[in-house]
């Protein structure tokens, strides 16, 4: 699996660009923090992992990330 770090701009869901939109509709999880709008988040898959980030410090955060991607990878192989 690939994990993507997409920016959704300064909050407005019309400005995400198409490859971040396109990538947020195919996700099997997404974090995100509070500056997302809530519309983005709906566009998540139903099955998709939704993780808001609001409490989550960064080091845990870069430790999430990796974890995610690597269980992925594992259910693939």
């Amino acid at each position: 699996m690939t994990v993507w770090l997409v920016g959704a701009g300064p909050g407005d869901p019309g400005l995400i660009t198409a490859k971040g939109l396109d990538l947020v509709r195919s996700c099997e999880a997404l974090v995100y923090d509070v500056l997302v709008a809530p519309e983005l988040v709906a566009e998540a898959p139903e099955d998709a992992l939704l993780i808001p980030r609001a409490k989550i410090r960064q080091s845990e955060l870069n430790d999430l990330l990796v974890d995610l991607g690597r269980r992925a990878s594992k259910s693939c192989a």
